[in-house]
């Protein structure tokens, strides 16, 4: 699973202030016993001084060293005790507790060169506030409403429209269920206001939530980054540009709403071709139709997009402007 540079840069910052505030909270902790029972701070130096004292046994010899060595381990047995029997009448339980934040990885992030589970989680943390940034992850399939759209036959396709729409929902939901880094690719089309957008922000958040990183983006603030970056030196839009070719999936909303020309056709074809070379899936939701993507763009992006996506169709009547009619 993919992350980007600075997800994982604020993920380590909140695990390192998550590990320095537990160090801080146990040494305050550590102090305000010693205060209410000095006898627990002799001990804690007592027993210091017996495992330094066995440290040092280590490296003699001799059945001298050896008793030296369990006389030092039988009182430092004997200490623990003493202290347990303190803390456990003084002080609630965990009180004392120093043990790391993080059981596997010690609160560093890694096991080994493994990403800790503990570092994964803050991790999909930020990564769902980016897509919330975006207004994008308040959505859920549980809200889509297959009562906006008719149960009547669409003249031009000769299909159930709510059927249609059905079939969408379920294709929608099944993909970002069982996403993985290689589930394909789909492409939304319709009219406006059918609600490609809406279960994109579906699709971003079920994906996002399951771990996977995902860069949601509009496609006109998607070109504008990609031209920031080769023209200009503009450090975030080049950031921005990497996402789109790290992300576990990339979701372009959207696309034909944007500036035409050179410059986009060519940093569409290239951006599309590298995923597709790589096998990372995207989405892209557009309201054009694919002779118009050809019109509008090339014959090898229309082509691409034609043959290595998935086409999930939407129809109906514009939902917006049902909902201003009072359905």
């Amino acid at each position: 699973m993919a992350y980007s540079a600075e997800v994982i840069r604020r993920a380590r910052e909140r695990l390192a202030q998550a590990r320095e505030d537990r160090e801080s909270e146990n040494r305050q902790h550590l102090a305000e016993a010693y205060n209410r029972l000095p006898r627990l701070r002799e001990i804690d130096m007592q027993m210091r001084k017996t495992m330094a004292f066995a440290a040092q046994a280590v490296f003699a010899s001799g059945a001298d060293a050896r008793q030296a060595m369990e006389q030092a381990k039988q009182a430092n047995l004997a200490l623990q005790q003493e202290r347990a029997t303190l803390v456990a009448a003084h002080f609630e339980e965990g009180y004392l507790d120093d043990s790391p934040i993080c059981g596997c990885c010690g609160g560093s992030g890694y096991v080994g060169s493994t990403m800790c589970e503990c570092l994964q989680e803050l991790c999909r943390q930020e990564q769902k506030k980016e897509l919330t940034f975006l207004n994008v992850g308040r959505e859920t399939f549980e809200q889509f409403r297959l009562d906006y759209y008719p149960d009547r036959i669409d003249p031009a396709l000769g299909l159930n429209i709510r059927t249609v729409m059905d079939k969408t929902l379920k294709t929608c939901r099944r993909y970002a269920m069982t996403f993985t880094e290689r589930s394909g690719n789909l492409l939304f089309s319709g009219d406006t206001g059918l609600g490609k957008t809406f279960l994109s922000a579906c699709i971003a958040r079920t994906v996002a939530d399951r771990g996977y990183s995902v860069v949601y983006e509009s496609a006109g603030h998607l070109f504008t980054n990609l031209e920031r970056a080769k023209f200009s030196n503009d450090e975030t839009a080049r950031d921005a540009c990497r996402r789109y070719s790290d992300c576990d999936l990339l979701i372009i909303d959207d696309l034909g709403t944007e500036m035409p020309g050179q410059f986009t056709t060519a940093a569409l074809y290239n951006l599309v071709n590298d995923r597709l070379l790589t096998a990372k899936p995207m989405i892209v939701s557009t309201n054009l139709t694919v002779d118009e993507m050809l019109k509008r763009y090339s014959p090898q992006i229309a082509s691409r997009l034609r043959g290595s996506f998935t086409r999930v169709a939407f129809l109906g009547e514009d939902i917006r402007v049902l909902k201003n009619r009072g359905y």
